[in-house]
């Protein structure tokens, strides 16, 4: 019996990488996003203990998304009259924050596995939807 085809769609943040996340980095509900016909990609997250989460949001800790696979290293672009294209204010419990990078020639597509690092910080593997 041939049925209509089914997409196998991923789970973006496994539970326990986002246990983990919230333990280590007091952040949960990462998401990545192609946003901006495919130039840029939005990265999200939310608060949930703002001490562990203060390197996410740190001015001096440069954001990359990194694409191993096709070696490429994405940066958050700084805007002229805006700054960096991210929040940097104190981060607050239950409030979600975002930056964004810089996807020139849509290296990066949805469905593509890429980290995220911003520090110390490193996400893993996470799923670009």
């Amino acid at each position: 019996m041939v049925g209509s085809p089914t997409r196998y769609r991923p789970e973006p943040v496994s539970q326990r990488a986002e246990r983990r996340y919230g333990l280590l980095w007091g952040v949960d509900s990462l998401s990545l996003k192609v946003v901006e016909s495919g130039q840029m990609i939005r990265f999200a997250y939310r608060v949930v203990d703002p001490e562990k989460a203060k390197v996410l949001n740190d001015k001096k800790a440069e954001p990359f998304l990194v694409f191993p696979k096709a070696k490429v290293k994405l940066s958050v672009p700084e805007m002229e009259k805006i700054g960096k294209l991210r929040q940097s204010s104190s981060p607050e419990q239950g409030k979600s924050y975002w930056m964004a990078f810089s996807n020139k020639g849509r290296k990066v597509k949805a469905g593509d596995r890429v980290n995220v690092v911003i520090g110390n910080f490193r996400a893993e593997n996470l799923v670009v939807e």
